[in-house]
């Protein structure tokens, strides 16, 4: 494919924007889409800090999102989706209600406190700084965004993590991939074992203190329980860069939406390895683009 944005707004009617307090430590990415968007999430981590999840499962009422949301901060972060809401019902989106419309801004964060200022955490003002800032652009990698703070491994020995994102073509399937790289476990290459990014020294896991979260989108039209299949057999490409993953300090989370372009008869299979394989090679970016900050080294210097 003869495109140069390898990245997920490679994807028709999909922006990120970021935003990054460098000096904190800290950040939050916004995926916005042109329209509202089906979408699913599965969560994985057993430490998971999260937003709107419940309301994107098979069956719910509301089936679309206009934007989901990535932030560091831990718990404290996920004010930066007032952010977003602010941002877009000021432009008339959402669900729309009696009242008005209600923008449906699911979100994740990871932990980040353990670096930089950790009394500075992503607020409203941040997320809607973050929405007014995407674009179609190739998606920035490396410390920005949610990836600003982030660590692989914790405490003694880690190395700096980041946010990536990778682009995955199987057929006329197309399927992109952010994910913020902040696991517990040992980066790999997904095609070689080989090992690309691990804690050295005597790191220990903290309860809640790791996570890897991401979003992917496919061109394919898929409801809302075929996304949940997309979003689950993401995280075996999680699995395959990460090692290991799905822990009990993790809180792992991806949210699949769909783009819809290619229509017709969809083999979820298909859509499912594609999603995959673009999410491990997104955390790959994400191991490899980070860059050494806050007295961490990085696995590329």
């Amino acid at each position: 494919m003869a495109n140069a944005n390898r990245t997920l707004t490679a994807l028709p009617g999909v922006r990120v924007g970021h935003w990054t307090h460098a000096a904190a430590g800290t950040g939050c990415t916004v995926v916005l889409f042109g329209q509202a968007l089906p979408a699913a999430v599965d969560v994985r981590g057993s430490a998971p800090g999260t937003r709107e999840t419940d309301v994107l499962h098979p069956g719910g009422l509301v089936a679309q999102a206009d934007a989901i949301l990535l932030t560091g901060g831990s718990a404290y972060g996920l004010a930066a989706a007032d952010g977003v809401m602010r941002y877009l019902e000021a432009r008339g989106r959402g669900f729309p209600t009696s009242a008005g419309p209600v923008p449906i801004v699911p979100g994740a964060v990871i932990y980040d406190l353990s670096v930089g200022d950790p009394s500075v955490r992503p607020d409203v003002a941040a997320g809607e700084a973050a929405t007014d800032a995407a674009t179609t652009d190739p998606v920035s990698q490396g410390n920005v965004g949610a990836g600003t703070g982030a660590t692989i491994g914790f405490g003694e020995g880690c190395l700096k993590g980041g946010l990536g994102s990778a682009l995955s073509c199987n057929g006329d399937v197309l399927a992109g991939a952010l994910a913020v790289v902040n696991p517990a476990g040992a980066v790999h290459d997904p095609n070689t074992g080989r090992q690309l990014a691990a804690a050295s020294g005597t790191t220990r896991p903290g309860f809640g203190q790791n996570t890897t979260v991401g979003v992917v989108a496919v061109n394919a039209a898929l409801e809302r329980w075929q996304l949940r299949k997309i979003a689950e057999m993401s995280h075996d490409g999680l699995a395959r860069a990460v090692r290991p993953a799905h822990g009990l300090s993790d809180g792992d989370t991806i949210f699949a939406v769909s783009v819809g372009a290619r229509a017709g008869n969809v083999d979820l299979t298909t859509v499912g390895h594609a999603a995959a394989e673009a999410f491990s090679a997104a955390v790959v970016q994400g191991a490899l683009r980070a860059r050494p900050a806050y007295g961490l080294p990085a696995a590329q210097a």
